[in-house]
């Protein structure tokens, strides 16, 4: 192995990992080690994987399996760790399950990675202080807390991640600083429970405490809120958003649900009438707000009755953009073990129906922005075509909006809605 071992990361998952892997790489950036992004070019590969549900740990696996078949027997010396969510959730059982592996990385223990890097390669960190996080492209993410403590029935995250810890907000401030002074266009807010920031810090802070004091840095650039729970959308956060000059008008709120007993069953709060109650009020004061949210079919014990009166809410709400999430029995959680777990058919009935009518809902929606003008942040090319996203369409869970083949890469346009297909817009410049 060379003096300057070559260091890769795979990520799998959500936002959060992909913060974490990014500020692992900073640390290794700031070592003796090389920070390489092709994994044929690495003598070591840090897997950070997904564990949230069942089909999240199969593609986990299934990336770890082909690492270990493949890639790392394909050059001698080579090394594999498996870190993140996967790690956290089942411990000491994937040694056995995994024995390829070379190393295990817990979330917690990921700020030690170069010291690990150490003792797999023999080679000396010799670190000094990185960087926030390396270099960002136009859009990137700011993890303001970790863990979660609510408890909902059929979540994992609190076994994962632990208990809702707030990230200090100096140190967010600094980090938000540092990323649009590096070029970052658009900053995605994100956590497990974003809504509940500052709960547990001594000062007098809130999100909307927090979102106001980010809106102070200069420059050209915006911000984005998503995983707010319901019950910290409030008249606070709402007036600092109108009141912001970098704050998209756009909420991504997880309502899981509109039947009070499935909500209940859930560990959740709310029903129908409150939802819709919150909703009639961000509209109020946001009149021009993007919604998203995300819902779950065939919760244990869920009737048809409350499947129908979910389907009708969604009809009603009119989001812009919902995600649908077939409800899957995790391992551990209490859902998992409830009296009248739904078929599998059922479940996928459910969700088709619920697409079918968030779809119908959200294509109209994004339909009726034909002829109007959107700034739109120009993020890179697809088959040949420039492609970025308007303020009301967050990073891989919306639709784009295509641009053509010139369009500036990491600037601002202003377009005109020529067409919509879907949830994707085609943009024209004046």
């Amino acid at each position: 192995m060379s003096e300057s071992p070559a260091i890769a990361f795979i990520t799998l998952g959500c936002p959060k990992n992909e913060v974490d892997s990014d500020r692992m790489a900073a640390a290794v950036q700031a070592s003796a080690f090389r920070l390489v992004t092709d994994p044929d070019e690495a003598d070591v590969v840090v897997l950070n994987t997904c564990s949230f549900i069942q089909p999240a740990t199969e593609e986990s696996i299934a990336g770890a399996f082909a690492l270990a078949g493949e890639w790392r027997p394909a050059r001698p010396g080579r090394k594999l760790v498996i870190a993140g969510c996967m790690v956290s959730r089942y411990g000491s059982d994937l040694t056995e399950a995994l024995p390829e592996a070379d190393a295990f990385l817990a979330v917690a223990d990921e700020p030690s990675l170069t010291s690990l890097l150490e003792s797999l390669t023999g080679v000396s960190a010799e670190s000094h202080t990185p960087a926030l996080r390396t270099s960002p492209g136009p859009t990137t993410y700011l993890k303001v807390s970790e863990g979660c403590d609510r408890r909902c029935s059929y979540c994992t995250i609190p076994s994962i991640r632990g208990p809702f810890v707030s990230t200090p907000p100096d140190e967010l401030f600094a980090e938000a600083l540092f990323l649009v002074e590096a070029g970052a266009r658009e900053i995605v807010l994100v956590g497990q429970d974003v809504a509940s920031y500052g709960q547990d810090l001594a000062d007098d802070i809130d999100l909307s405490g927090l979102v106001a004091r980010l809106d102070t840095i200069e420059g050209d650039f915006r911000i984005r809120l998503m995983y707010l729970q319901p019950d910290g959308v409030n008249d606070r956060l709402l007036e600092t958003i109108s009141r912001s000059a970098h704050v998209c008008h756009y909420l991504d709120i997880p309502l899981q649900h509109t039947s009070a007993p499935v909500l209940q069953a859930m560990g959740r709060t709310g029903d129908a009438d409150r939802h819709m109650a919150m909703l009639d009020r961000i509209r109020l004061d946001l009149p021009d707000v993007v919604l998203r949210t995300t819902v779950i079919a065939g919760f244990p014990g869920e009737t048809d009755d409350q499947a129908a009166e979910l389907e009708a809410f969604l009809a009603e709400a009119a989001f812009d953009y919902v995600g649908v999430f077939v409800y899957s029995p995790e391992e551990g959680t209490p859902a998992a073990s409830m009296p009248d777990q739904l078929p599998d058919d059922t479940r996928l009935e459910r969700a088709q129906r619920l697409r079918d009518t968030a779809d119908a809902v959200g294509f109209a929606r994004a339909a009726a922005l034909v002829g109007t003008m959107q700034r739109v942040l120009v993020e890179g090319l697809e088959d040949g075509e420039s492609v970025g996203r308007t303020c009301g369409q967050a990073p891989d869970v919306d639709g784009l909006t295509v641009l053509g083949p010139d369009a500036p890469v990491g600037e601002f346009i202003d377009v005109r809605i020529s067409e919509a297909v879907g949830y994707d817009l085609v943009g024209v410049t004046q």
